[in-house]
Formats: C-alpha cells, sequence, structure tokens
C-alpha cells in the first residue's frame, strides 16, 4: 500500500513540474527602441563617423572607402565611388548642400543583435526631409547604410 501511494505521489509531483514559459523567452526577442544611454559608445560614434562620412561626401566629392574593421563586406561591396557619386547627385540636385546629422532614435534586433540608428539629415533646401539608417551588428562593422526620403504626414 505505501508503494503504490508513494508512486501515486511521484506521479504527482512529476507532473507538477513547472515548465518554462514561452511568453519569457518572447519578452526578451522583440523589437524594441531603446535609450541611447544603454547603447556602447564605440557603437554610436561608429554610426554617427562612418553616415557623416558618406554624406560629406556628396560636399567635397571624394570618398574614403570602407575598411574591412569598419563595415561588413557586403557594404564595402555595394559602397564604390561610382555609386555613391549618381547618389550625390541625385541628393545634391534635390536637398542642396549637406550641413548635418541629428540622432532620432536607435531600435535594437535581438535576434541579429544589431542596433539600426536612425537620423534626421540637414540640407540646404528645406523642401525634402531625408533621413539616413545605420545598422551596427555584434562585431561593430556597418551591416547596413541607405538613406530613405521622408514623406510628409499629413494634418
Amino acid at each position: 500500500m505505501k508503494k503504490i501511494l508513494f508512486i501515486c505521489l511521484l506521479v504527482v509531483v512529476a507532473s507538477c513540474k513547472s515548465k518554462k514559459t514561452v511568453s519569457d523567452s518572447k519578452a526578451n526577442m522583440t523589437i524594441r527602441t531603446v535609450d541611447v544611454s544603454e547603447v556602447e559608445s564605440a557603437k554610436k560614434d561608429r554610426a554617427f563617423d562612418l553616415g557623416n562620412r558618406l554624406l560629406e561626401t556628396c560636399n567635397i566629392s571624394k570618398f574614403k572607402v570602407f575598411t574591412k574593421n569598419e563595415a561588413t563586406d557586403k557594404v564595402i561591396k555595394n559602397a564604390t565611388p561610382e555609386h555613391i557619386t549618381a547618389i550625390c547627385k541625385k541628393i545634391n540636385q534635390r536637398n542642396g548642400k549637406y550641413l548635418g546629422l541629428q540622432l532620432i532614435d536607435i531600435t535594437f534586433y535581438p535576434q541579429l543583435e544589431e542596433y539600426e540608428f536612425r537620423y534626421m539629415i540637414s540640407y540646404e533646401k528645406k523642401l525634402f526631409k531625408r533621413e539616413l539608417h545605420v545598422t551596427i551588428n555584434k562585431e561593430n562593422k556597418v551591416s547596413a547604410i541607405n538613406t530613405k526620403e521622408v514623406t510628409p504626414k499629413p494634418l
């Protein structure tokens, strides 16, 4: 009788074993906007410096190629002087001279362990607004960099 009671008790205890909830792991894997103070200064500096250097190219017409320590192979391959000159030509006609960058927000992607820095670009002509998106991976290299024109929101 004691053995049967012991086995039943063991079965009940084993079935009540707590399990790791799925919601806990999903909460850590959500894409979120982070505060500037949460991001390493090396990542912030790298994003600003390379974004600024790329946009300054439009003013001075001389592009310093990214190194393997600064950017991934994909970015280096796509950031050719010819490609950047063509883009700068379009942007300069439409927006005028590049003046500076202002950080809007930082987004963290936990699956890839990447930070996306979003900057507002200041230009001489205020007719069209553009944003610069710089993505820094876990190796502290730029894995993506692009500009987007921001469409004005209706009132």
